[in-house]
Protein backbone atom coordinates (compact mmCIF):
# COMPACT_ATOMS: atom_id res chain seq x y z
CA UNK A 1 0.00 0.00 0.00
CA UNK A 2 1.22 3.48 -0.89
CA UNK A 3 -0.49 6.76 0.01
CA UNK A 4 0.34 10.10 -1.55
CA UNK A 5 -1.14 13.33 -0.25
CA UNK A 6 -1.80 15.54 -3.24
CA UNK A 7 -3.36 18.49 -1.39
CA UNK A 8 -5.96 18.94 1.38
CA UNK A 9 -8.01 15.70 1.36
CA UNK A 10 -7.02 14.72 -2.19
CA UNK A 11 -5.08 11.46 -2.09
CA UNK A 12 -3.57 8.99 -4.53
CA UNK A 13 -3.85 5.48 -3.11
CA UNK A 14 -2.16 2.39 -4.52
CA UNK A 15 -3.85 -0.59 -2.91
CA UNK A 16 -3.79 -4.28 -3.87
CA UNK A 17 -2.86 -3.53 -7.45
CA UNK A 18 -5.50 -0.80 -7.93
CA UNK A 19 -5.02 2.96 -7.99
CA UNK A 20 -7.65 5.19 -6.35
CA UNK A 21 -8.00 8.96 -6.55
CA UNK A 22 -9.72 10.14 -3.37
CA UNK A 23 -11.68 13.38 -2.92
CA UNK A 24 -10.18 15.27 -5.88
CA UNK A 25 -10.02 19.05 -5.62
CA UNK A 26 -8.16 20.32 -8.68
CA UNK A 27 -8.91 24.08 -8.54
CA UNK A 28 -5.99 26.43 -9.03
CA UNK A 29 -4.79 28.38 -6.00
CA UNK A 30 -7.11 31.31 -5.24
CA UNK A 31 -9.71 30.28 -7.82
CA UNK A 32 -12.54 30.03 -5.26
CA UNK A 33 -13.90 32.46 -2.64
CA UNK A 34 -13.50 32.01 1.11
CA UNK A 35 -15.75 29.41 2.73
CA UNK A 36 -19.03 31.23 3.60
CA UNK A 37 -19.23 32.14 7.28
CA UNK A 38 -15.52 31.66 7.91
CA UNK A 39 -13.39 34.03 9.96
CA UNK A 40 -11.04 35.34 7.26
CA UNK A 41 -11.14 36.40 3.61
CA UNK A 42 -8.39 34.25 2.12
CA UNK A 43 -9.33 32.74 -1.24
CA UNK A 44 -9.25 29.00 -1.79
CA UNK A 45 -7.32 26.86 -2.27
CA UNK A 46 -4.59 28.61 -0.32
CA UNK A 47 -1.80 26.73 -2.11
CA UNK A 48 -1.29 25.34 -5.62
CA UNK A 49 -1.24 21.68 -6.56
CA UNK A 50 2.20 20.10 -5.98
CA UNK A 51 2.40 19.28 -9.69
CA UNK A 52 0.28 19.14 -12.80
CA UNK A 53 -3.14 17.55 -12.35
CA UNK A 54 -2.43 15.46 -15.45
CA UNK A 55 -0.36 13.12 -13.31
CA UNK A 56 -3.50 12.10 -11.43
CA UNK A 57 -6.08 11.90 -14.22
CA UNK A 58 -5.90 8.16 -14.91
CA UNK A 59 -6.79 6.30 -11.69
CA UNK A 60 -8.47 2.92 -11.85
CA UNK A 61 -11.27 4.38 -9.72
CA UNK A 62 -12.33 7.52 -7.85
CA UNK A 63 -13.61 7.57 -4.26
CA UNK A 64 -15.55 10.61 -3.02
CA UNK A 65 -16.51 10.78 0.66
CA UNK A 66 -19.03 13.63 0.17
CA UNK A 67 -19.80 16.48 -2.19
CA UNK A 68 -18.46 19.56 -0.41
CA UNK A 69 -16.40 21.57 -2.89
CA UNK A 70 -13.12 20.96 -1.12
CA UNK A 71 -13.60 17.22 -1.80
CA UNK A 72 -15.14 17.31 -5.28
CA UNK A 73 -14.89 20.49 -7.33
CA UNK A 74 -15.81 21.61 -10.82
CA UNK A 75 -12.20 21.41 -11.96
CA UNK A 76 -12.02 17.72 -11.06
CA UNK A 77 -15.40 17.00 -12.63
CA UNK A 78 -14.27 18.64 -15.87
CA UNK A 79 -10.83 17.05 -16.05
CA UNK A 80 -11.40 13.42 -15.09
CA UNK A 81 -12.38 10.85 -17.76
CA UNK A 82 -16.11 10.23 -17.65
CA UNK A 83 -15.75 6.44 -17.86
CA UNK A 84 -13.68 6.26 -14.66
CA UNK A 85 -15.60 4.28 -12.00
CA UNK A 86 -16.71 6.41 -9.05
CA UNK A 87 -17.54 5.06 -5.58
CA UNK A 88 -19.55 7.40 -3.34
CA UNK A 89 -22.01 7.52 -0.46
CA UNK A 90 -25.73 6.91 -1.02
CA UNK A 91 -27.57 9.98 -2.27
CA UNK A 92 -24.65 11.47 -4.20
CA UNK A 93 -24.99 9.32 -7.34
CA UNK A 94 -27.15 11.73 -9.32
CA UNK A 95 -24.61 14.52 -9.06
CA UNK A 96 -21.91 12.45 -10.73
CA UNK A 97 -24.31 11.09 -13.34
CA UNK A 98 -25.49 14.62 -14.18
CA UNK A 99 -21.85 15.57 -14.76
CA UNK A 100 -21.52 12.82 -17.35
CA UNK A 101 -19.86 10.04 -15.37
CA UNK A 102 -21.09 6.67 -16.59
CA UNK A 103 -19.97 4.22 -13.89
CA UNK A 104 -21.17 5.43 -10.49
CA UNK A 105 -21.68 3.09 -7.52
CA UNK A 106 -23.02 4.13 -4.13
CA UNK A 107 -21.67 2.10 -1.23
CA UNK A 108 -24.46 1.49 1.27
CA UNK A 109 -22.59 -1.06 3.38
CA UNK A 110 -19.85 -2.80 1.37
CA UNK A 111 -18.86 -3.26 -2.24
CA UNK A 112 -16.33 -5.55 -3.89
CA UNK A 113 -14.13 -4.22 -6.69
CA UNK A 114 -11.68 -6.73 -8.08
CA UNK A 115 -10.03 -8.24 -4.99
CA UNK A 116 -10.76 -5.27 -2.71
CA UNK A 117 -13.60 -4.82 -0.24
CA UNK A 118 -14.64 -1.22 0.41
CA UNK A 119 -16.95 -0.69 3.39
CA UNK A 120 -18.72 2.56 4.25
CA UNK A 121 -18.51 4.11 7.71
CA UNK A 122 -20.33 7.09 9.18
CA UNK A 123 -19.07 10.29 10.74
CA UNK A 124 -20.15 13.53 12.38
CA UNK A 125 -19.23 16.66 10.42
CA UNK A 126 -19.63 19.01 13.37
CA UNK A 127 -22.01 19.36 16.29
CA UNK A 128 -25.51 20.74 16.85
CA UNK A 129 -27.20 22.75 14.13
CA UNK A 130 -23.96 23.18 12.21
CA UNK A 131 -23.43 19.44 12.11
CA UNK A 132 -26.96 19.00 10.79
CA UNK A 133 -26.45 21.62 8.08
CA UNK A 134 -23.19 20.04 6.94
CA UNK A 135 -25.16 16.95 5.93
CA UNK A 136 -24.23 13.31 5.59
CA UNK A 137 -20.57 12.39 5.33
CA UNK A 138 -18.92 9.01 4.97
CA UNK A 139 -15.65 7.25 5.51
CA UNK A 140 -14.45 4.10 3.79
CA UNK A 141 -12.46 1.05 4.87
CA UNK A 142 -10.27 -0.78 2.35
CA UNK A 143 -9.50 -4.47 2.87
CA UNK A 144 -7.75 -7.07 0.71
CA UNK A 145 -5.88 -10.28 1.37
CA UNK A 146 -2.24 -9.60 2.04
CA UNK A 147 -2.78 -5.86 2.49
CA UNK A 148 -3.05 -3.72 5.63
CA UNK A 149 -6.56 -2.57 6.50
CA UNK A 150 -6.96 1.13 5.71
CA UNK A 151 -9.57 3.38 7.33
CA UNK A 152 -10.33 6.63 5.52
CA UNK A 153 -12.29 8.53 8.17
CA UNK A 154 -13.48 11.43 5.98
CA UNK A 155 -14.73 14.75 7.31
CA UNK A 156 -15.60 13.92 10.90
CA UNK A 157 -14.77 14.93 14.43
CA UNK A 158 -13.95 12.35 17.12
CA UNK A 159 -17.29 10.69 17.86
CA UNK A 160 -19.03 7.35 18.41
CA UNK A 161 -19.02 6.65 14.66
CA UNK A 162 -15.23 6.79 14.61
CA UNK A 163 -15.00 4.63 17.73
CA UNK A 164 -17.25 2.03 16.14
CA UNK A 165 -15.24 1.96 12.92
CA UNK A 166 -12.03 1.45 14.88
CA UNK A 167 -13.63 -1.31 16.98
CA UNK A 168 -15.08 -3.17 13.99
CA UNK A 169 -12.18 -2.97 11.56
CA UNK A 170 -9.09 -2.44 13.78
CA UNK A 171 -7.30 -0.71 10.89
CA UNK A 172 -3.55 -0.88 10.50
CA UNK A 173 -3.59 2.64 9.04
CA UNK A 174 -6.13 5.44 9.59
CA UNK A 175 -6.27 8.59 7.46
CA UNK A 176 -7.92 11.44 9.37
CA UNK A 177 -9.01 14.84 8.09
CA UNK A 178 -7.49 17.34 10.47
CA UNK A 179 -7.32 21.12 10.17
CA UNK A 180 -9.90 21.89 12.86
CA UNK A 181 -12.12 23.38 10.14
CA UNK A 182 -14.67 25.76 11.62
CA UNK A 183 -16.84 28.77 10.98
CA UNK A 184 -16.74 32.12 12.77
CA UNK A 185 -19.18 30.67 15.32
CA UNK A 186 -19.57 27.13 16.58
CA UNK A 187 -17.32 24.15 17.18
CA UNK A 188 -14.87 22.53 14.75
CA UNK A 189 -16.30 20.38 11.97
CA UNK A 190 -13.16 18.31 11.31
CA UNK A 191 -10.59 16.90 13.71
CA UNK A 192 -8.44 19.26 15.72
CA UNK A 193 -5.42 18.21 17.76
CA UNK A 194 -7.43 16.90 20.72
CA UNK A 195 -9.48 14.66 18.40
CA UNK A 196 -6.38 13.13 16.87
CA UNK A 197 -4.90 12.58 20.32
CA UNK A 198 -8.14 10.74 21.20
CA UNK A 199 -7.73 8.49 18.15
CA UNK A 200 -4.14 7.74 19.12
CA UNK A 201 -5.06 6.80 22.68
CA UNK A 202 -8.19 4.85 21.75
CA UNK A 203 -6.46 2.85 19.00
CA UNK A 204 -2.72 2.65 19.75
CA UNK A 205 -2.45 -0.16 17.18
CA UNK A 206 -3.25 2.10 14.20
CA UNK A 207 -0.75 4.28 12.36
CA UNK A 208 -2.40 7.64 11.66
CA UNK A 209 -1.93 9.83 8.60
CA UNK A 210 -3.21 13.37 9.22
CA UNK A 211 -4.20 15.42 6.15
CA UNK A 212 -6.65 18.28 5.34
CA UNK A 213 -4.40 21.13 6.56
CA UNK A 214 -2.88 24.39 5.28
CA UNK A 215 -4.99 24.55 2.12
CA UNK A 216 -8.52 25.86 2.85
CA UNK A 217 -9.20 29.14 4.66
CA UNK A 218 -11.40 27.78 7.47
CA UNK A 219 -8.97 25.00 8.43
CA UNK A 220 -7.20 26.76 11.29
CA UNK A 221 -5.06 23.92 12.69
CA UNK A 222 -1.73 23.92 10.83
CA UNK A 223 0.71 21.07 10.39
CA UNK A 224 3.19 22.79 12.68
CA UNK A 225 0.59 23.33 15.41
CA UNK A 226 -0.40 19.65 15.23
CA UNK A 227 3.23 18.51 15.42
CA UNK A 228 3.75 20.59 18.56
CA UNK A 229 0.65 19.19 20.28
CA UNK A 230 1.50 15.60 19.38
CA UNK A 231 5.08 16.03 20.56
CA UNK A 232 3.83 17.40 23.90
CA UNK A 233 1.57 14.33 24.23
CA UNK A 234 4.38 11.93 23.28
CA UNK A 235 2.41 10.71 20.26
CA UNK A 236 4.32 12.10 17.31
CA UNK A 237 5.67 8.67 16.34
CA UNK A 238 2.13 7.39 15.78
CA UNK A 239 1.11 10.14 13.36
CA UNK A 240 2.48 10.91 9.92
CA UNK A 241 1.84 14.50 8.75
CA UNK A 242 2.75 14.53 5.06
CA UNK A 243 3.43 17.63 3.03
CA UNK A 244 1.60 18.21 -0.25
CA UNK A 245 2.93 15.74 -2.80
CA UNK A 246 4.59 13.54 -0.18
CA UNK A 247 4.21 9.74 -0.17
CA UNK A 248 3.65 7.67 2.95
Amino acid sequence: MKIQLIRHATLWLEYAGTTFLIDPMFSEAGANPPIPGSSNERRNPLVPMPGSMHGWLQPDAIVVTHLHRDHWDDAAAAALPKATPIFCQPGDENTFSSQGFTSVSAITTMIQTKNIRISRTSGQHGTGDIGEKMGRVSGFVFQADGEPTLYLAGDTIWCNDVEQALDIYRPDVSIVNAGGARFAVGDPITMEADDIIQVCKYAPYTQIVAVHMDSINHCLLTREDLKIRLAEAGLLDQVAIPKDGERV
